[in-house]
């Protein structure tokens, strides 16, 4: 499927990148939302900058985007500087999260509303054409009103689509529905982005929407990128604790380091955690010697009652209790209370094996060592975690 009219020249892959240099958002009152930043965007990606209220993701949307000035630093696409550019002069489009369409046009004059600014005559063609990327042909007649949200905000991507932009811009765009919609539009937007291929950067405080979208997330805290890389990376291997609890959430046991054992890929360091020694892959060992946070995902924690097996290598820690039970479907969520008084969290799978642990329950409980990490003991253990 062709993007619509006045189709430019093929770029070379990764020659049009989004690069971002020093960038930094200073306000009169002398509050900075971002602090200088790097950060590139490859040609093509589906980009997502993720992070709590008051972060600084959706100001530096909005500095790429044109709607704020940078205090310092510079934005460009490919070779081309695009910081002090007027944002109808970038080939950039925003969506955003109310939608902003025009409640007395139809949904096909909506789509058709940026070509027809441009003076384009033939828009026919391209507004079919984007009606049926986003699959909804069959509702250019109707006006906004008679649509759910989930269409309007197709209806939204659409319209910005079809002004070929190099990169789009969502700003946190499926805040407005509701869960069953969100998560439908999740694989909406993935698979549009797929199709034609131009860069995506998606601003969002939701963890679940970035992960299942994105190939690249900056996690971004007080205007600062904490760590960048695919939700694989992050989830399984995160740097900061701020990181560890902000996406997902872990258990974290304070621990000391004791050495290394092996070399090589094989490498693991050894830690002392409340009297036992545990390993930790070289890899996701982010601390060197002393103290630290030993890591392990709720997940990934086995549990069984006493004096039944548990089914893997990691070392076997005794005199857990239940202390409490949820019961949420595809899983079971425990809270086991650890012999030396610390709450940790262990999630299972409810695959009939079993029934269900009752709180007051004595347990054991280990995990495998390859899924552990360590983060460093001055990082706030609680950094990251949401208050409902």
């Amino acid at each position: 499927m062709s993007l619509a009219s006045e189709p430019s020249a093929p770029a070379t892959s990764g020659d049009r990148d989004l690069t971002l240099s020093q960038l930094e958002k200073t306000y009169a009152n002398g509050f900075t939302a971002v602090h200088p930043l790097d950060l590139v965007v490859p040609q093509g990606s589906f980009f997502a900058l993720l992070g709590p209220s008051g972060c600084g993701k959706t100001t530096t949307l909005r500095m790429v985007a044109g709607l704020e000035i940078p205090t310092a630093g510079s934005i460009a696409i490919g070779d081309i500087d695009v910081t002090y550019e007027k944002p109808y002069k970038r080939p950039v489009n925003t969506v955003f999260q109310s939608y902003a369409l025009f409640p007395h046009l139809t949904i096909a004059e909506n789509v058709a509303f940026g070509l027809k600014r441009r003076r384009i005559k033939d828009v026919a063609r391209p507004v079919a054409e984007m009606l049926e990327l986003v699959e909804l042909s069959t509702q250019a007649g109707k006006k906004p009103t008679q649509l759910s949200g989930g269409q309007q905000q197709r209806v939204a991507l659409a319209r910005a689509l079809i002004n070929q932009p190099e990169v789009l811009l969502l700003d946190e765009p499926l805040g407005a529905l509701d869960l069953k919609l969100r998560r439908g539009m999740q694989m909406e937007l993935k698979r549009i982005q797929t199709e034609v291929g131009l860069t995506f950067v998606h601003v969002t405080h939701d963890q679940e929407e970035a992960m299942t979208m994105a190939d690249t997330i900056a996690v971004m805290n007080a205007g600062r990128i904490e760590q960048l890389g695919s939700p694989a990376e992050l989830y399984e291997n995160p740097q900061t604790t701020f990181v560890a609890n902000f996406l997902g959430q872990s258990n974290l046991i304070k621990g000391v380091v004791k050495g290394s054992d092996g070399s090589g890929d094989g490498e693991v360091v050894k830690v002392d955690m409340q009297g036992t020694l545990v390993s930790i892959p070289r890899g996701r060992a982010h601390v060197a010697s002393g103290a630290g946070w030993v890591g392990i995902r709720p997940e990934k924690v086995l549990v069984a009652p006493v004096g039944e097996p548990l089914d893997a290598p990691g070392n076997h820690f005794t005199g857990g209790t239940i202390v409490d039970t949820s019961f949420i479907g595809v899983s079971t969520q425990y809270v086991v209370r650890t012999s030396w008084g610390q709450e940790i969290q262990a999630f299972e799978q409810n695959t009939g094996a079993r029934g269900v642990l009752a709180p007051g329950t004595a347990v054991d409980f280990t995990w495998r060592p390859e899924f552990a990490f360590l983060l460093p003991a001055d990082q706030d253990a609680t950094a990251g975690i949401e208050e409902d």
